[in-house]
C-alpha cells in the first residue's frame, strides 16, 4: 500500500485532440506516476503520486484494445483512409470502439493505491459516476450483467449502451478510461461492432431527452459524480 497517500486530483480539460496526441499525454504521465512509485520503494522519504482527469474529445477515430478482433470493424484500412478517419490498436482492455466530436472522454490516471486496490470495484465506479451523471437529466441507466459499460434500457431486452469502459493497470495506476456519448453521430457506429458486442444498440443523451446539450456541461457533471465516488479532491 503507498505510504504517502494523495486523494488529489487534477483535471487537464483538452479540448477536441487527436486520440494519438491525447494517447501520448496518457502515456507520459502514466509513466512518470510508475517511475515515482519504483523509487518510493527504495527511499526512506518516499513521494506523493499526483492523479490526473483528462477530459476531452477527439476528431472520428477507431480504437481497438489488445485483445479485441479486428473482424469486428467492417469497412476496410482503405476506406478509412479515403472518409480521413483514424484506427489504432492500443494497451487497453475491451474490444473495438468509436470516438469522435461530440462525445466526452474521460481519461484517470489514478494511482489506485491511493484510493483501494481493486480493478472491478474501480471500473463499476466509473459506470456509477455515468449513471448518477444520466440521472441528473432524468435518463435511467444502469448495468447489464457480464458486460462493462452504462445502459439506458438496462432492464429490458434492448439495452442501448451509452458509455463504454476500456482501460489499462500497471503497478496500481490506471489509464484509458471511459466515453459516453453526448451529442454524439451515431452513425459512425455502424461501421463497427461496438465493443465485440452484436445485436446492441447505441444511444447518446441529447437522443435521450431529445435537446441539445453541450460536452463541456456535461463534463462538469462527471468530474462532479467521479469525485463524490471515488473521494478525489479536486484540485
Amino acid at each position: 500500500m503507498n505510504s504517502v497517500i494523495s486523494k488529489e486530483v487534477t483535471v487537464l480539460s483538452l479540448g477536441e485532440i487527436r486520440f494519438k496526441d491525447a494517447w501520448e499525454k496518457q502515456e507520459k504521465i502514466f509513466k512518470r506516476t510508475i517511475e515515482t512509485k519504483i523509487e518510493n520503494r527504495r527511499s526512506e522519504t518516499p513521494k506523493k503520486t499526483h492523479n490526473y482527469l483528462l477530459t476531452c474529445s477527439h476528431p472520428h477515430v477507431y480504437t481497438i484494445g489488445k485483445s479485441g478482433d479486428k473482424e469486428n470493424l467492417l469497412i476496410s484500412r482503405s476506406e478509412i483512409e479515403k472518409r480521413k478517419l483514424e484506427y489504432y490498436k492500443i494497451n487497453r482492455g475491451g474490444d473495438i470502439t468509436y470516438h469522435g466530436p461530440g462525445q466526452l472522454v474521460v481519461y484517470p490516471i489514478i494511482d489506485l493505491e491511493n484510493f483501494f486496490t481493486d480493478i472491478h470495484k474501480y471500473l463499476r465506479l466509473l459506470e456509477e459516476s455515468i449513471i448518477l451523471t444520466l440521472k441528473d437529466y432524468d435518463i435511467d441507466s444502469g448495468r447489464v450483467e457480464g458486460l462493462t459499460g452504462v445502459w439506458v434500457n438496462h432492464k429490458k431486452n434492448n439495452p442501448k449502451k451509452i458509455c463504454a469502459l476500456g482501460v489499462k493497470t500497471s503497478r496500481w495506476v490506471s489509464m484509458h478510461g471511459l466515453a459516453l456519448n453526448v451529442s454524439t453521430d451515431l452513425e459512425y457506429f455502424k461501421n463497427i461492432i461496438p465493443c465485440g458486442i452484436e445485436n446492441k444498440d447505441v444511444t447518446s443523451i441529447e437522443k435521450e431527452i431529445k435537446k441539445k446539450i453541450t460536452t463541456r456541461e456535461v463534463e462538469k457533471k462527471v468530474i462532479k459524480n467521479l469525485s463524490k465516488v471515488f473521494g478525489f479532491k479536486i484540485k
